[in-house]
């Protein structure tokens, strides 16, 4: 992707992002805590997988 199209883009998704959240900041913050959730999901199951391994 050219250089001048991928700084377009990372704009475009910036002002999205800034619309959402002023729009909606609590519609906002839930979808944050969903991702938040699943990415601790995701370490603690590395976590555990990794400790079985160990024992």
């Amino acid at each position: 992707m050219p250089g001048k199209a991928k700084t377009i883009l990372m704009w475009v998704v910036i002002v999205f992002l800034l619309y959402a959240v002023i729009k909606s900041p609590d519609r906002a913050a839930d979808i944050v805590q969903a991702i938040w959730d699943v990415i601790m999901g995701a370490f603690a199951s590395f976590g555990q997988f990794v400790q079985s391994l160990i024992e």
